[in-house]
């Protein structure tokens, strides 16, 4: 066995018994597995050796931000690969429970967390030597908690993972843009979508999602940190289009719930789920994003999982609003209860102004932002979307076409008229 994964194996397992863990653990069995397979290929000199896409990383340390349901649910998949990871949380009792009980009391409290989790409220403790982060805290708050670690980040040069949905709504920044002014534009940072939840991430339902960055290399080198047995995780560079789709997703989902609360039946959340992954799509494509992107996991997947499952909380936000209840109302119970940030409420609106201001019709998007206003009740709502013009639905490409083509033609005339001022002018001054 090479010295240094026997050292990392080593250290990982001193740290786990220096808070009273026992290594034999039955509950660690999964862990202890995947680590000897993970040495054991690394190991192996046959010639079916994996590629460098499918090859596993080293044991590594692994700080996770956040210990919410989705960071507590991406500590779980990551620990199962035979890392060792640190939850940085703000909370005491977290930090507590995952420590002395292997449960987070506050989410997901009734399953337990593989024995190689653990959580600190010491921002050093959980930095300090990782090798990666996994950024779970919630779009809105990100910059606030980023201030506080920057240097700390900065220092470590770990590869950034965010798992964080939504617009910026006072900047109308997706992540990549708001990492790249807080870390710097050369820190590595790569961005994870796809239909997951975050129970059946922690019960090791079978799942899948992409994970892009600025190269390719970048994003497998991520991805490798979350697939597994259970788990496949597609590398991509169209971050754009990763992001916009898990942020818009949101939007639609509570259109959806609203149909499921009036009592409307599948017909009302298909036609809605479609329509609403068109004009995804449209936004996506002037920000730069890939038709294709939208088609895959972290497009019309994640929005199927959130508009049509029973665990989404932007859904949930939809349902009550439905069934009459003000909006106001609604995230008061949610706040009051920890039932996590429906990351939909804040999106809307900037998505609104962002679709403006690329002049992209979204529909239903300000529909959304009309209901979160106040300005519309569900049924108002439903009568807005079932009233609006129906048009011919063009392929995207022929649109962009036209546009690019009108735009050469405008460059083309404008060119040929410096030219022939420029003949008339000197032709004037040869005289």
């Amino acid at each position: 066995m090479d010295a240094a994964v026997y050292s990392t194996r080593n250290d990982a397992r001193a740290r786990r018994e220096a808070h009273g863990e026992d290594d034999a653990d039955g509950a660690d069995i999964c862990r202890d597995r995947s680590s000897i397979e993970m040495i054991e290929m690394n190991d192996a000199s046959s010639s079916c050796a994996a590629s460098p896409r499918d090859a596993r990383p080293l044991a590594m340390k692994v700080a996770v931000f956040g210990s919410g349901s989705f960071g507590t649910a991406m500590a779980c998949v990551v620990a199962r690969n035979g890392h060792d990871v640190v939850v940085l949380t703000r909370r005491e009792d977290v930090a507590r429970g995952v420590n002395e009980r292997h449960r987070n009391p506050s989410h997901l409290s009734e399953r337990d967390l593989p024995r190689n989790v653990r959580a600190t409220t010491d921002p050093r403790e959980a930095i300090e030597g990782a090798s990666a982060i996994v950024h779970a805290i919630p779009m809105q708050s990100t910059e606030g908690f980023l201030r506080d670690v920057e240097t700390l980040v900065k220092a470590s040069g770990a590869i950034f993972v965010s798992t964080s949905k939504g617009l910026r709504e006072d900047t109308l920044e997706l992540m990549h843009d708001l990492l790249a002014r807080v870390l710097g534009e050369k820190h590595p940072c790569a961005f994870f979508g796809g239909p997951t939840f975050a129970k059946q991430l922690v019960d090791g339902t079978p799942s899948g999602g992409v994970m892009a960055a600025k190269t390719m290399a970048t994003a497998e080198r991520a991805a490798a940190l979350f697939s597994g047995p259970t788990m496949r995780v597609y590398p991509s560079t169209d971050v754009v289009g990763v992001e916009i789709g898990g942020a818009l997703k949101n939007v639609i989902a509570i259109l959806a719930g609203g149909l499921e609360g009036m009592g409307l039946g599948v017909n009302a959340q298909t036609l809605l789920v479609t329509r609403g992954c068109r004009e995804i799509t449209r936004l996506g494509v002037a920000m730069g994003a890939k038709e294709h992107t939208m088609a895959g996991l972290s497009g019309i997947g994640d929005l199927m999982l959130t508009c049509l499952g029973d665990a989404s909380r932007n859904k949930a936000v939809g349902i009550a609003f439905g069934r009459g209840q003000k909006i106001e109302d609604i995230l008061n119970e949610r706040a009051r209860s920890l039932q996590g940030v429906a990351e939909g409420v804040a999106t809307a609106p900037a998505a609104e102004r962002l679709a403006k201001k690329l002049g992209v019709a979204a529909p239903m998007i300000s529909t959304c932002a009309a209901c979160l206003r106040g300005e519309l009740d569900a049924k108002g709502a439903l009568r807005r979307c079932m009233t609006l013009p129906i048009k011919p639905d063009e392929p995207l490409r022929k649109s962009g076409g036209k546009r690019a083509r009108q735009c050469l033609a405008n460059v083309g005339c404008a060119l040929l008229g410096a030219l022939l001022a420029t003949f008339a002018k000197t032709k004037r001054n040869s005289n």
